[in-house]
């Protein structure tokens, strides 16, 4: 589906990455497959590729880690396979059983959790289990990789009488130690091993009173190794028997390396799959630690990314603690060329290689460190022209080389091409080399490719803003101390800076005046006006982030002032309620002071008795009223209360039916685990925990530490491992 050359590879560091991802693999064969990825030339093969790694990636957070995959390469002992009347040794017997019992676990644990890996699954699935290869294996080596003593029933009378032998020879040889030591003829350290065998360490005066074969001396001469005669007949038959031992397990091996040839090809199967899923884990890893993810894939021709990180700038400053910038870049059908303009160092390069990198990662099945909201299409080409090209073997300029590769741009650009390159048009003379550059660029917008190209030609600036479907942008620079700004622009061209750079690395400005003077006044005063508009726009954008800043700040205060009206409110009510209380008090002191007078004045006491009462009376049937009202708004807000209430809990218990029959619909269509003994299962509903030592007839056998129960399989469920 798409079409690289190796030059373009190059020129985006392609071959930095794959070896970066390269060294997460656990396998020889995953890394070089790592180191060989290029663009799939199917999309459905892209797609499958780049969501199973989306789904490994989503492994390390999801609590369901997949199972380790490592295994030992086994293509020498898959060429055994192939050659008839050959036999593996115990070591090559060691790594298939390794890798038939990791496919197998892999692969059943896929189709266990196919809802998280549904991708991985369906490569999964395409794997043939076959249990022989482990039983067979297992039938004839223990859990070291030494070959069991029943391997055979000739091989258990052999290892047999191996041992009664060798009991012999440390029987003898224990006499013989015993009477030689006995006698003061051996060194103070009695006995040694040579070449397997016990001897004795004889001192050299008495060498000829000890009978036996002598098997070597000290380095001084003042100890000779001998073994007793008692022991010799031995250990003669203690060969025989490891000899016919040798035979017996070469024999073993020959016929079950005959078991196992049929199954080569499911072996090199096995081996293929593991390998594809270290090369996916190790995406996945490198995925995580450059903060990737898979953007949205569409059919529609746009090319969005949001917040676009180069990978390798990426690492490089995360190591040095350094910033790194990132790049909001578009292209679509009403903007497919962009012109990239502005001064050296501003990151224009650097932008044209993050874009051109990232989309050959993508089509490659690697993850890239974008916005989640970006998206892109996939192009049939990526053709690029980065750095100087200069070619040493071909005795090419770099124009040349240059001219050179245009051709081949327009052999092979269509509207499915995306194109890079940089510094376009430069290695001849300007305004031939300019004039030349227009047109190509012409050419490439009429075949309506998509591309990015860095310039400072003025020509090409003007032409962009003349073409509809193309549009200027620049790397913004910081006018006042004339530093890189590193974030891209667009829809203005951007300034060289040329002389105001020349001026701040202390140029005479004589001699600037003087440069000024030799160009063609036209192209200064447009550089001149790009330049103002450069600075007009990065003061547009200080004060638009002044504004906001001060927007926040006034939305702060206004908080804040509501804050304070409502405690002013509140004193106020407060004041107001305090104010009516001491009125009613003033009131009262008065009438009471007006009864007193009267009775002071007529010593009337059942007239002074009557107007109290009256007093009295008349605040009692002020309360009566006000109670009487605040218990019809009591009532009311009860009321509306309870019925508020009501509708909650309703609503509460639909959600919480809702909720119970959606989990009873998931556990219904949820995959029933087949349980198998040593699996944590519980009773459903039930809350203790135990282990399922023994499974016969539909009832499992459930230890729960101290006591053991036996329960129909149906009535458990399965707990996750810790």
């Amino acid at each position: 589906m798409i079409s690289v050359t190796d030059k373009t590879l190059q020129d985006l560091e392609f071959k930095t990455i794959l070896q970066t991802i390269s060294e997460y693999c656990h396998t020889e064969i995953g890394e070089q497959k790592a180191q060989d990825i290029l663009p799939f030339k199917n999309k459905g093969k892209l797609l499958d590729n780049l969501n199973q790694t989306s789904e490994y990636l989503a492994s390390f957070t999801n609590n369901n880690a997949i199972p380790n995959h490592g295994f030992e390469t086994v293509s020498n002992e898959l060429k055994f396979l192939g050659i008839e009347d050959s036999f593996l040794e115990a070591s090559g017997f060691k790594k298939i059983i390794h890798l038939a019992e990791t496919t197998i676990a892999l692969v059943l644990y896929f189709k266990k959790f196919e809802e998280y890996y549904p991708k991985l699954q369906l490569k999964a699935s395409e794997i043939t289990i076959e249990k022989f290869i482990v039983a067979a294996i297992e039938n004839v080596f223990d859990k070291y990789g030494e070959i069991k003593d029943n391997a055979s029933p000739d091989l258990v009378n052999i290892r047999r009488n191996i041992q009664l032998v060798r009991g012999k020879i440390n029987q003898s040889f224990g006499v013989a130690l015993s009477q030689y030591n006995s006698a003061g003829y051996l060194d103070d350290i009695k006995e040694t091993v040579v070449d397997n065998r016990r001897v004795l360490a004889v001192l050299a005066m008495h060498r000829k009173k000890v009978k036996g074969s002598v098997m070597g001396s000290s380095k001084t001469g003042s100890i000779v190794y001998i073994e007793p005669d008692a022991t010799l007949r031995f250990s003669r038959e203690l060969n025989s028997l490891l000899q016919d031992e040798r035979e017996e397990i070469i024999r073993i091996l020959k016929e079950l390396t005959n078991q196992i040839r049929p199954y080569k090809n499911l072996l090199a199967d096995y081996q293929e799959f593991l390998s594809d899923i270290d090369v996916i884990a190790a995406k996945a890893k490198y995925a995580h630690r450059i903060n990737a993810l898979l953007p949205k894939i569409t059919d529609e021709k746009r090319l969005y990314f949001r917040e676009a990180y180069h990978p390798i700038l990426w690492l490089t400053n995360s190591t040095k603690k350094q910033p790194i910038y990132p790049q909001t870049i578009e292209l679509h059908n009403e903007s497919r060329i962009i012109v990239i303009s502005g001064p050296n160092a501003g990151g224009k390069s650097i932008t044209l290689k993050t874009i051109g990198l990232l989309q050959l990662m993508l089509q490659s099945g690697i993850l890239i460190p974008v916005h989640e909201r970006s998206e892109t299409f996939l192009f049939d080409r990526i053709l690029t022209d980065i750095g100087d090209n200069q070619s040493i073997e071909n005795h090419l300029s770099t124009y040349s080389y240059r001219l050179k590769n245009m051709n081949y741009f327009l052999k092979k650009c269509n509207a499915k091409t995306l194109f890079l390159i940089d510094e376009f048009g430069t290695g001849s003379d300007p305004e031939l080399g300019g004039a030349l550059a227009e047109t190509f660029l012409e050419e490439f917008y009429a075949r309506e490719a998509f591309g990015i190209i860095t310039t400072h030609y003025t020509n090409l600036k003007i032409l962009a803003n003349e073409l509809p479907f193309a549009i200027n942008a620049n790397m913004m620079f910081d006018e006042k101390s004339l530093e890189p700004m590193y974030k891209l622009h667009l829809g203005q061209p951007g300034s060289s800076f040329t002389f105001e750079v020349a001026q701040k690395n202390g140029i005479p400005y004589g001699l600037i005046n003087r440069a000024k003077k030799k160009i063609e006044r036209s192209k200064v005063r447009f550089d001149k006006t790009i330049a103002t508009l450069q600075k007009e726009r990065s003061k547009l954008e200080k004060t638009s982030q002044n504004l906001k800043e001060e927007e926040s700040k006034a939305r702060e205060e206004s908080q804040k002032m509501e804050q304070i009206n409502a405690k002013i409110q509140d004193k106020l009510e407060r004041y107001q309620e305090l104010y009516d209380a001491n009125q009613r008090l003033i009131y009262l002191g008065q009438k009471l002071d007006d009864i007193s007078e009267k009775y002071f004045n007529n010593k009337d006491k059942k007239t002074l008795i009557g107007e109290f009462l009256k007093m009295v009376e008349i605040e009692n049937s002020k309360r009566k009223k006000i109670t009487k009202k605040e218990k019809v708004i009591k009532q009311k807000i009860e009321k509306q209360v309870i019925a508020e209430v009501k509708e909650k809990v309703e609503e509460i218990r639909e959600k919480k039916k809702e909720e119970k029959q959606k989990k009873k619909e998931v556990e219904q269509n949820k995959p029933k685990v087949v349980l198998k003994v040593g699996d944590r299962v519980r009773m459903i509903d039930g809350k203790a925990i135990g282990t399922i030592d023994a499974i016969e007839k539909n009832k499992a056998t459930v230890n729960y530490g101290i006591f053991t129960s036996k329960v129909s399989v149906d009535q458990l469920e399965y707990i996750q491992p810790l």
